[in-house]
């Protein structure tokens, strides 16, 4: 970490130590780590803090980032057995701050906070779920990603990784608006619905049931967990470069993105800095990444409102960006490209000259989407003023990226933060106040010309760097296979990296970029060894879920289908 950022997060972690010791007397501040300020509570005490965080002139930190469980039953040094980790972000101030519940061992319960921050909703049932905490005043405490006759708390470190629980007809979960059926007036000549899992725009990952009057929605509710693959939980059985295959696997249409996030934060975590060169292939292909990210979005939901057109226009840039990355690394869809360190190779000869060959071949088909739809009379009536979410809603909904930026916000990580080369290039954050459909398909549309921007100008710096991608520690990088088989100290770092894995200092961080989703944070906690002790991915599309039930409330059903495309869920990110 440079000297600036340090001096400004021990400036930060002082003006909330003081804000926090006049109000709170009994409340600990610390900093863990110098990555974040770090606010230590109990139960108790939570409430009062969280609202007093949210509404302090001087705190306000609004907009609820993350928020997880931690067992520290194989944790040396902690006082209790479990944690509640929140990452909070203030919108005004542009900071972000750590708050950790430190909570019973044999019974882990809490008072909720959705009342402060609504976006708690889903993350407080998450940490019911995986670890069994208990949020006393929840609205709807369940399972959300094991089925309802899962027994017990998969992330529990005394939970055995290989247990499996069926799940029957009888245990389909039932909500209370198909319970209610026929119960109340205001339900008379409604029926109830249900959008996928097998609905086309579902893809098979996600149920919403749904109350109808005649087209309009009245009442809805979102099931998940469809597709839930123990990301979490496999990262604490492989080592640090191990679990990289496992974040392609999380926003697949922008795999590499998800490489460059985890990578970066286990770089921090070790003090290393990756070589220019590197750097500056990441801030490359990510951008390309970004793009074939918005690419399917807005293709695939304009395929399922009915303009196929525009879905070949869109698909063929990403092809021919796939054809980039494969070029690289000799995968498409999910890359493995990014290792802590760097890159697990340099890039071909003629890298770019495939780049700049893209970025004469992409702007046209952008164009001619546009040309499609912005004067188009359907679309208008498919996407403005439908599925609006106000400024207010979208920062108390935990929304970041597009979707945020498209209801008013101007908030991205790479200006807000910048890292790797983004400081140096000149570009724009697109943020359109409307918050409907088509203001987050104008903002991605936007996002797509800055970024090839970017790209223009990374490619320009390119040249000027001729070294290596990787950094020359190998104590986290494999050293050259010539030097292994004739070198003896070389044989050694080679044999003990495979074996033993790469050595990560004890401690925690997180650490957060900007997905194509939107904020994409890993919150690591490592004791020491050669693979993590906990890995918590923060997906940007979670919260983005979880309103959608809100959203689309008081609209028709093809709103609501409309309406889930420009959110862009994508269920290996959501359901982990």
């Amino acid at each position: 970490m440079s000297e600036a950022a340090v001096s400004t997060l021990s400036s930060s972690a002082e003006r909330v130590r003081s804000r926090m010791a006049g109000a709170f007397p009994d409340t600990r501040v610390s900093v863990a780590d110098l990555d974040l300020p770090t606010i230590e509570t109990d139960p108790r005490g939570w409430p009062s803090a969280a609202r007093f965080l949210r509404d302090d002139p001087e705190m306000r930190f609004d907009l609820l980032v993350d928020l997880l469980g931690v067992d520290n039953l194989r944790r040396r040094g902690q006082p209790t057995r479990f944690e509640l980790v929140v990452h909070l972000y203030s919108t005004a101030r542009d900071e972000h701050v750590r708050v950790k519940v430190r909570l019973d061992d044999e019974k882990p319960e809490l008072p909720s906070v959705v009342d402060v921050w609504p976006a708690a909703n889903w993350f407080e049932r998450e940490a019911f779920d995986l670890f069994g905490f208990r949020f006393e005043g929840h609205p709807n405490l369940r399972r959300i990603l094991c089925h309802q006759a899962f027994v017990g708390h998969a992330l529990r470190k005394d939970y055995p990784p290989g247990q499996r629980w069926m799940c029957t007809e009888e245990d389909l979960y039932v909500p209370d608006l198909v319970r209610r059926e026929g119960e109340e007036a205001d339900h008379f000549e409604t029926v109830v619905v249900n959008l996928g899992p097998s609905h086309p725009a579902t893809h098979g990952t996600l149920r919403i049931v749904a109350r109808l009057d005649g087209e309009e929605i009245i009442e809805a509710e979102s099931e998940i967990g469809y597709l839930h693959r123990c990301f979490e939980k496999m990262a604490e059985t492989h080592t640090w470069n191990q679990v990289i295959p496992y974040t392609d696997r999380l926003n697949y249409c922008s795999a590499f993105l998800n490489n460059v996030a985890y990578c970066k934060t286990v770089e921090r975590m070790l003090g290393i800095e990756v070589p220019e060169r590197g750097a500056l292939v990441r801030t490359i292909l990510s951008e390309f990444s970004r793009i074939m990210d918005h690419c399917v979005c807005i293709g695939a939901n304009l395929v399922d409102t009915g303009a196929l057109t525009n879905f070949w226009y869109l698909f063929q840039p990403r092809e021919e960006i796939y054809g980039l990355i494969e070029s690289c690394c000799g995968a498409r869809l999910t890359v493995s490209y990014g290792r802590v360190g760097g890159l697990s190779r340099d890039v071909p000869a003629d890298f770019v000259d495939r780049c700049r060959s893209l970025l004469r071949s992409i702007p046209p088909f952008l164009d001619d989407v546009d040309d499609l739809v912005k004067k188009n009379r359907i679309v208008w009536d498919r996407f403005r003023g439908v599925g609006a979410v106000t400024k207010e809603q979208a920062i108390a909904w935990g929304f970041t990226g597009p979707c945020l930026r498209a209801s008013g916000v101007g908030y991205d990580v790479r200006k807000a933060r910048p890292y790797d080369f983004y400081d140096r290039f000149d570009w724009n954050v697109p943020v359109h106040r409307d918050g409907d459909n088509y203001a987050r398909y104008l903002v991605r549309m936007e996002e797509m010309r800055q970024s090839l921007s970017i790209i223009r100008q990374a490619l320009e710096l390119l040249p000027s760097f001729s070294g290596p991608v990787n950094t020359g520690d190998w104590h986290v990088v494999l050293p050259p296979k010539d030097r292994v088989y004739h070198d003896m100290e070389s044989l050694i770092y080679h044999f003990k990296w495979v074996m033993e894995g790469i050595q990560v200092p004890e401690g925690e961080r997180y650490e957060w970029f900007e997905g194509a989703n939107g904020e994409l944070g890993f919150y690591v906690v490592s004791t020491g060894g050669g693979a993590p002790y906990r890995i918590k991915p923060r997906p940007a599309c979670f919260p983005l879920m979880a309103a959608f039930e809100k959203i689309i409330v008081g609209g028709r059903v093809s709103d609501a289908i409309a309406t889930l495309g420009t959110l862009n869920i994508i269920a290996g990110e959501l359901d982990r």
